[in-house]
């Protein structure tokens, strides 16, 4: 223990000295949970539309204001062609262009029934596919209110009605950033592991320290602990600090345990330390370590399940996820953050993570090459 308390305390000396590192500690961490907080969301606002009306009547007017008062459209343009309206897309100064027909109050009043026609500018499908959605929904609200108003609409329609009540669970407000604060944690957590690791122990080869460690009395034991102890103290301190500031500004709620997430985090940090380890043994600079790890977290983030779904890929990408760490921390994470999951919710997430941080660190271990004294 005496050892390793020693390296322990040369490794803080040394992280607190390079001025390079204390910015990527610290200050990086809280400026990337502000921002990607708030821009990595799926939510669609301030959506311009144009609207070509023909029937200018009370149903019409009805109907657009219902569009615009919803706080996710702005209209930019009224217009009497089509092809004119469209010509908003190409400008990109219109996603929408709503075609209300002639007659389009006449028929509904006579037959219950009425058309309209929705072009959406489809360039991003996702965006097309939310619009479409938002869309669907203020008409069918529109329609609705529409029957129950006109009594005789009402009458036409003799079928029974099914009244639905929606209950939403773990998010009751279908605010975004209670989903993704806890996967953006996940991921900074995730590169700070990897990214410090790996330079670290790559700073001693460059600057010439590692030899001299490597002719000291120190075992590779010793030197292996010393050496991730201080990342997986700071990885920690990060976690806990990202996830108090995401209580405190972005009402993130905490309906697990803590000490779960801490037993579950500290097993994490091992396999995310273990990578950074084993890829700082063959490589020669800070610069081959950040691309290698930057390589590898780009493919376990977007496959993790932190911006998208796990379940909206395809079945060979759900099965390789079993082997992405991150996939089942940031599960977790939510489960035991929004849910209020226990341990046995939790406990076969903890057995793989437990059995990926032996295999990577037992990998780095036996890579790394060090003469014992």
């Amino acid at each position: 223990m005496r050892i390793i308390r020693f390296i322990l305390k040369k490794e803080f000396l040394q992280i607190f000295r390079n001025k390079a590192m204390i910015p990527l500690i610290f200050f990086m961490p809280l400026v990337q949970l502000l921002i990607l907080s708030n821009a990595a969301t799926y939510e669609i606002k301030n959506i311009k539309f144009s609207v070509v009306d023909f029937d200018q009547s009370k149903f019409s007017r009805e109907l657009i204001s219902k569009f615009t008062s919803t706080g996710y459209f702005i209209l930019t343009e009224n217009s009497f062609s089509v092809a004119e309206a469209e010509e908003g897309f190409k400008k990109n100064t219109t996603k929408l262009v709503l075609n209300i027909p002639e007659d389009f109050e006449k028929d509904y009043r006579k037959n219950g029934t009425a058309k309209i026609h929705a072009i959406i500018n489809a360039e991003d499908g996702s965006a097309a596919g939310i619009i479409n959605n938002y869309t669907m929904n203020i008409v069918q609200q529109f329609a609705g209110g529409v029957k129950t108003e006109w009594s005789g609409i009402a009458a036409l329609d003799n079928s029974p009605v099914i009244n639905i009540n929606y209950s939403n669970w773990f998010n009751p407000e279908l605010d975004y950033k209670t989903y993704m604060v806890p996967g953006i944690l996940v991921a900074l957590v995730s590169m700070i592991g990897m990214f410090l690791t790996g330079m670290n122990i790559v700073r001693e080869k460059e600057i010439g320290t590692i030899e001299q460690l490597n002719v000291t009395p120190i075992k590779k034991m010793h030197f292996i602990i010393g050496k991730l102890l201080p990342f997986w103290i700071i990885g920690i301190f990060e976690l806990a600090f990202g996830t108090t500031l995401g209580m405190l500004i972005f009402n993130i709620p905490m309906l697990g345990s803590p000490f779960l997430i801490l037993l579950v985090a500290s097993i994490y940090l091992l396999v995310i330390l273990g990578m950074g380890l084993f890829i700082s043994t063959f490589t020669n600079t800070q610069q081959q370590a950040m691309f290698i790890a930057w390589f590898f977290l780009v493919i376990f983030m977007l496959m993790g399940g932190i911006f998208t779904p796990v379940e909206s890929m395809p079945d060979w990408a759900q099965k390789v996820t079993f082997f992405n760490p991150i996939s089942h921390f940031s599960r977790t994470l939510r489960m035991i953050m929004l849910k209020g999951s226990g341990f046995y919710d939790v406990l076969n997430t903890i057995y793989v993570l437990a059995g990926y941080a032996a295999v990577m660190l037992t990998f780095a271990i036996f890579r790394y090459k060090k003469v014992e004294g």
